[in-house]
């Protein structure tokens, strides 16, 4: 997944130069006094798992990496206080030490791999359509299309696909159907930086999994904090 990460990172960063210096190259000559900041985002993120049972902590690389369109509305008469909604897709993984299996009885199991566990890999990973909808401040005016902004929002996605992962030397388990697991994900987004180039957040609202216990009774309320950088593309 690192790997992964690094080469979206590098061609989001190639791709932005370019078209940045585009914008700039062809946009000079033309002034709309009722522009919209329509947008291509493009994100990627460290997942930081919060809520483990205890005993259980983040274990390898979790990262995600989003990508969608909005569609922006102001609502004042200088166009720098707007509203906005889209669509998009999220793909995340959650590496941890929280083993997610199933008995012979169709139950699932949460159970927590202490240190005498030797794994090589375990974890958790989804995919999620979203609609974000953000109420946006910035400083953009109708001829400079480089400007502050701070975007807060929310969003309300479905987990269409989700499978966990463990490895060990000898032994796999795939795990795709989780009867626990929430696909209605709600959550939190800040976004803010100058440009191309921001940062943002996301906090998840409600847990992943519903109604789950660890196999000695803790309560399993996973949820994370997604930290990185936003690519806004006009």
């Amino acid at each position: 997944m690192q790997k992964i990460v690094r080469t979206y990172l590098i061609i989001i960063i190639g791709f932005v130069s370019f078209t940045t210096v585009a914008q700039d190259t062809i946009r000079q000559s033309a002034v709309d006094s009722l522009y919209r900041e329509d947008q291509i985002y493009i994100g990627v993120t460290y997942n930081i798992p919060l809520n483990l049972p205890p005993g259980s902590n983040a274990r390898g690389l979790s990262g995600g990496f989003q990508f969608g369109f909005v569609r922006d509305m102001p609502i004042n008469k200088k166009r720098n206080i707007a509203v906005s909604i889209g669509a998009g897709l999220a793909f995340d993984q959650f590496g941890q030490n929280l083993f997610i299996g199933e008995t012979l009885n169709n139950e699932t199991i949460f159970r927590v791999l202490d240190q005498n566990v030797d794994f090589t890999q375990n974890r958790f990973s989804m995919a999620i359509v979203e609609a974000p909808l953000e109420f946006r401040w910035r400083t953009s005016t109708p001829s400079d299309y480089k400007f502050w902004r701070v975007y807060a929002g929310f969003r309300v996605g479905y987990a269409y696909w989700y499978k966990s992962t463990f490895k060990q030397s000898g032994n796999k388990v795939n795990q795709s159907k989780i009867p626990e697991f929430d696909p209605l994900r709600l959550s939190a987004t800040l976004s803010f930086g100058y440009n191309t180039f921001n940062f943002f957040a996301s906090y998840s609202i409600n847990p992943f999994f519903k109604n789950a216990v660890t196999d000695t009774g803790d309560s399993v309320d996973f949820r994370t904090l997604k930290v990185g950088l936003m690519f806004y593309l006009l």
